[in-house]
C-alpha cells in the first residue's frame, strides 16, 4: 500500500514576511521629536529630553536596518532581496522634511549620519571591505575635508567590518583635529556596534511580522 504524501511536502518554503520600517513608524517618531524639549534646564546636568529621544530614534532606525542584514546572514534573504529591502527603508528615513518644519535641521543632521549606515550595509552585502580599522580611521580623517565621497567609502568599509564581527574601540572617536562629517559617520558606526550585539540571536520564521 502506498503511503499518502504529507501535505505540502513538495511545496516551496513560505517567504519570510517582516516589516522592517514603515511610514507610520517614521511619522510617529517625528511627532515625538516635535513634542520633545531640546532646551532643558540651563542649570541642570541632565541631557535635555529631546536629545534622549533623538538617540533612541537613531538606535531604532539602526537596529531596523541591521535586521535586514542579519536575516541575509541567516540565509533568509538573497543578496538582491536584502538590497531591495534596505532601499525600501532608505526611501522612508532619508526623505527630506519641509524647511519650515521645526525639527527639519535636527532630522537633517540625523540623516547625514545615517548615510554611513546604509553605505555600510551595502558594502557588507557586496563583500569588499578589507583593511585594518585603525588605518582606515586615519585615512578617512585625512581625506574627509577634501574628498567626502572617498571618506564615505572608507566609513562604509569600517561599518561593514563591524557587521562582519570586526573589533571596535571607542578611541576611534577621539581626534585632535577639527571634527568633520567623517566623525559623524564614525559615531553612527559606534551605534551600529551596539545594535549588532543586540541582534546576535535575532532571527525570524516565515510568516512572522513586526
Amino acid at each position: 500500500m502506498t503511503m499518502a504524501k504529507k501535505r505540502g511536502q513538495n511545496q516551496e518554503p513560505m517567504k519570510l514576511f517582516y516589516i522592517f520600517y514603515s511610514e507610520e513608524r517614521w511619522n510617529n517618531w517625528l511627532a515625538t521629536l516635535r513634542e520633545s524639549d531640546f532646551e532643558g534646564d540651563a542649570e541642570g546636568e541632565e541631557m535635555p529630553e529631546g536629545f534622549q529621544v533623538l538617540k533612541s530614534f537613531v538606535e531604532d532606525i539602526t537596529i531596523s536596518v541591521l535586521k535586514i542584514v542579519k536575516l541575509y546572514q541567516n540565509e533568509r534573504f538573497t543578496q538582491e532581496e536584502a538590497i531591495a529591502k534596505l532601499e525600501g527603508v532608505e526611501v522612508i528615513v532619508m526623505q527630506p522634511l519641509p524647511e519650515d518644519d521645526e525639527i527639519a535641521e535636527i532630522v537633517d543632521g540625523v540623516q547625514l549620519s545615517l548615510i554611513a549606515l546604509f553605505a555600510s550595509c551595502k558594502t557588507f552585502l557586496e563583500g569588499e571591505f578589507e583593511g585594518e580599522t585603525k588605518d582606515l580611521v586615519k585615512e578617512g580623517r585625512d581625506v574627509a575635508a577634501e574628498d567626502p565621497e572617498a571618506a564615505l567609502e572608507i566609513a562604509a568599509r569600517i561599518g561593514a567590518q563591524i557587521i562582519d564581527g570586526g573589533k571596535w574601540s571607542a578611541t576611534f572617536l577621539k581626534s585632535k583635529s577639527e571634527p568633520t562629517i567623517f566623525d559623524e559617520w564614525l559615531a553612527e558606526i559606534e551605534t551600529m556596534v551596539d545594535a549588532v550585539k543586540s541582534l546576535k540571536k535575532f532571527d525570524e520564521e516565515a510568516g512572522d511580522a513586526s
